[in-house]
């Protein structure tokens, strides 16, 4: 089934520093705020920043980019896509994530369901008629419970971090690149010339991305039928690929299609990045409005 979607209205995003005694609220009043600092005091994304999780994250990156192979990412790919280990609702899943912390992220430590809700809203607010939008912003993470032990309790590199396509040369872009000089495909001729195993214009959809909660719950809702246009479906997809939607890598390899939901992608990334902070979201009061989107968007119970 093929939803269109009228094209996005860009909300201006207001870059502009906020008050000490602001800088941990998420700020929606006549747009969205963009805030000066993350959690740490640190500015976003920075991964050159001193703080008890530096070491950490840039480990994490190594590992991540020496295991996540093509080979790797085929054999996930064909053992999740089976969608055999849970049947369960998306609220049901969205409550599992109270039990994870990214590892990869150095701007917050909170559980993801505040998270997932703090983007929710922030894009609530300035785009209140997207509400495939508002859904699309709730579910993004919940491939993150592959985490857990009912899921494979995946090792966190396999599940979380930045994403970028395997089987093609890796891009400077990509953080910690530097890691990449250990990976078997960095010097393997097949995967590491520009296009690799694919072509021009081949489309995003024929890329394998390396593996994690991106990919999985872009399987999940693509296999139980969900009704979201196929621009949440490439929010979900690719909302980690910052390679693409921050440096502009890898274009040669979109389509039409890719370019039109890349626009959206860019809309998305502003509130899934920036609107992370300590303020808490009351679950139970927004909680109502969520099922029924999730009731007009995906079946009752989905296969995981």
């Amino acid at each position: 089934m093929t939803i269109l979607i009228d094209q996005p209205d860009f909300v201006e995003v207001v870059e502009k520093k906020v008050d000490v005694e602001q800088e941990n609220e998420l700020v929606l009043d006549g747009g969205f705020v963009v805030p000066e600092s993350n959690a740490f005091g640190h500015t976003f994304r920075d991964y050159d920043a001193e703080s008890d999780r530096k070491d950490g994250v840039e480990n994490f990156y190594r590992i991540n980019h020496i295991n996540q192979t093509y080979d790797f990412v085929k054999k996930m790919r064909e053992e999740y896509s089976r969608l055999n280990r849970v049947q369960m609702s998306i609220w049901e899943c969205c409550e599992l994530l109270n039990d994870v912390v990214d590892e990869s992220d150095p701007d917050l430590d909170e559980p993801q369901i505040e998270h997932l809700l703090q983007t929710a809203e922030a894009i609530r607010k300035d785009y209140p008629n997207e509400d495939w939008m508002h859904l699309t912003a709730l579910i993004h993470d919940l491939g993150k419970v592959l985490l857990l032990p009912s899921f494979g309790e995946l090792p966190q590199w396999a599940v979380v971090g930045d994403t970028f396509p395997v089987g093609c040369a890796f891009d400077e872009s990509i953080v910690h690149h530097k890691h990449f000089k250990e990976s078997p495909d960095y010097y393997n001729p097949a995967y590491n010339t520009k296009y690799g195993v694919y072509s021009e214009g081949c489309g995003l959809e024929n890329v394998m991305m390396s593996w994690g909660h991106d990919d999985y719950m872009y399987l999940v809702a693509k296999e139980n039928k969900t009704t979201l246009p196929s621009a949440g479906l490439f929010v979900i997809r690719y909302h980690s690929f910052y390679a693409l939607h921050r440096s502009d890598a890898y274009k040669y390899l979109m389509n039409e299609e890719d370019i039109e939901n890349l626009k959206w992608l860019k809309i998305f990334n502003k509130y899934d990045l920036y609107s992370k902070s300590k303020v808490r979201i009351d679950v139970e009061k927004v909680k109502p409005y969520y099922l029924s989107l999730i009731e007009k968007y995906f079946p009752a119970k989905l296969n995981w």
